[in-house]
């Protein structure tokens, strides 16, 4: 009799104990991306060009091989996107260059790697050079924690629709373009995840910038 007193008052016990624990014990859920502020900066200023261009900006050098260079360089696409933080839409032409544009997700391990490398550009040719992000094929979350997790501050669009990436006729990820003070894309690199030295030098050849790797 008291070993089946024992079977049904355990279970009681146990819920009573359960009930007890201070919420603080358990990790606090992470409130939704739209609940958090947006790590990435308001994209107001990417009509304004930088403060210290270079004179030099905007010239060309000699392709590296397995690279693409359009000749004379291309006009960006007529886009208007998004911007991650709200506000104004931005058309893609009114980024007053030079500039870097660099299409990234998530999901993408290279654009992952990269993202840090960009955003100490951003830090490091504060003035004389734009750097801006589209995001594509991605989720609002998935963004946002990529911001907060890997420190990128630099203004961000938005295009889900794989809109740029189908003007430009390029599927790759990362996907990244130098655009000059003209406003004219001088040169497209799709070779996979790009580090400090490697976007100096890119920056350095075709838009006569530079900057400390």
């Amino acid at each position: 009799m008291n070993r089946r007193l024992a079977v049904l008052v355990l279970p009681l016990l146990l819920v009573v104990a359960g009930c007890t624990g201070s919420p603080a014990d358990d990790p606090a859920p992470r409130p939704a991306a739209a609940e958090r502020p947006s790590p990435f900066r308001d994209c107001a200023g990417l009509g304004t060009p930088p403060t210290a261009a270079s004179p030099g900006a905007g010239t060309t050098a000699p392709a590296t091989p397995g690279t693409a260079t359009a000749p004379g360089g291309q006009e960006l696409p007529e886009l208007t996107l998004a911007c991650f933080t709200g506000g104004a839409p931005v058309a893609l032409r009114d980024v007053a260059g030079p500039a870097v544009i660099n299409v990234w997700a998530s999901w993408c391990g290279p654009c992952r790697k990269e993202l840090p490398a960009f955003q100490r550009l951003s830090e490091r040719a504060a003035g004389r050079l734009q750097v801006v992000g589209v995001n594509t094929r991605d989720s609002r979350g998935g963004a946002q924690s990529i911001g907060e997790d890997f420190g990128v501050r630099f203004p961000i669009l938005v295009d889900q629709g794989d809109a740029l990436q189908r003007e430009l006729k390029r599927n790759a990820f990362p996907l990244t373009l130098f655009v000059d003070a003209q406003g004219r894309i001088r040169h497209i690199d799709a070779t996979g995840a790009l580090d400090d030295a490697q976007i100096a030098k890119l920056v350095r050849q075709h838009l006569g910038l530079t900057v400390p790797a």
